[in-house]
């Protein structure tokens, strides 16, 4: 039987980070070498703390709760959410699988490292079934390819364009949040866990 007192820290923990991933995703950029439309965040990172900390299903929860909090202000239909949701979700998730299963450093980064191909290759699949067909009613395709074509004028198919351009952009941009993770999960991991205070 679990505790109720951990399963109230668990409750709120999950709820602080879904929070904190809320306002990450606001916290977007552009990077170089990616169209205008596409921009860095880095909200899987509360996500990928809570599935170290408490487990791959907390960690798909924050993922959850920050993309319905974000269908409020949704520019998208929520079909942006709906993607977003979907690889942070594989990201996690398989992540924290590896973990559970394998408590080290070493499980950590190997199942970090599985998690961000993962969702790399999912990126491509979510972008080419489910949001840039969406994207269309806003914005005609043959403009969204022009717009990779002024990056890298050999790419002539949203294909070429999701492979070469948008799957190493998600697996870094997860890799980026494993490595902050890595940094901090030692400090971070017991007070999320209840076990100490923050100094």
């Amino acid at each position: 039987m679990s505790n109720p007192r951990t399963s109230a820290r668990t409750v709120a923990m999950t709820g602080m980070l879904s929070a904190i991933a809320f306002i990450l995703m606001y916290l977007q950029f552009n990077v170089p070498l990616m169209p205008s439309f596409i921009a860095m965040d880095l909200s899987e990172l509360p996500a990928l703390i809570g599935a170290f900390a408490m487990g791959p299903v907390q960690g798909v929860v924050i993922c959850l709760v920050k993309n319905l909090l974000h269908l409020m202000r949704t520019s998208t239909g929520g079909v942006g959410e709906l993607s977003n949701f979907i690889l942070g979700a594989i990201f996690v998730f398989t992540a924290g699988m590896f973990y559970k299963k394998n408590k080290t450093k070493k499980g950590a980064i190997i199942g970090a490292l599985v998690g961000a191909v993962a969702m790399a290759i999912a990126s491509v699949i979510t972008n080419y079934f489910i949001v840039y067909p969406v994207y269309t009613n806003f914005m005609p395709m043959e403009a969204i390819i022009a717009a990779y074509q002024a990056i890298n004028p050999n790419v002539d198919s949203l294909l070429d364009c999701l492979i070469i351009f948008n799957l190493p952009f998600t697996f870094i941009k997860g890799m980026i949040s494993v490595v902050i993770t890595l940094l901090v999960y030692k400090r971070l991991s017991p007070v999320i866990k209840g076990t100490q205070h923050i100094a």
